[in-house]
């Protein structure tokens, strides 16, 4: 899986941050220190450290994933990267 979304609440800079949905690759997860969770009234899980953006962004770029684009959505923030 090349392409992976990261996001944070603007309020939450220093974390949590959102690291993946319940289809991604376990073991990048688990590299991250990433745990699943299930938010109350949604139908599906994420993975969430408690790592501040900056420090999951350090992490995925020492593993080959590069930011191919950050926006701001509502009061979210969201990070798209891509490993060759």
């Amino acid at each position: 899986m090349p392409y992976l979304l990261i996001s944070t609440q603007i309020r939450l800079e220093a974390g949590p941050t959102m690291v993946g949905d319940e289809h991604s690759d376990p073991h990048l997860m688990s590299i991250l220190g990433a745990t699943k969770r299930s938010m109350l009234g949604n139908n599906f899980c994420e993975y969430y450290v408690n790592d501040a953006p900056r420090v999951v962004l350090d992490k995925l770029e020492s593993l080959g994933y590069r930011v191919v684009s950050m926006t701001g959505v509502g009061q979210t923030l969201v990070w798209c990267l891509h490993k060759e």
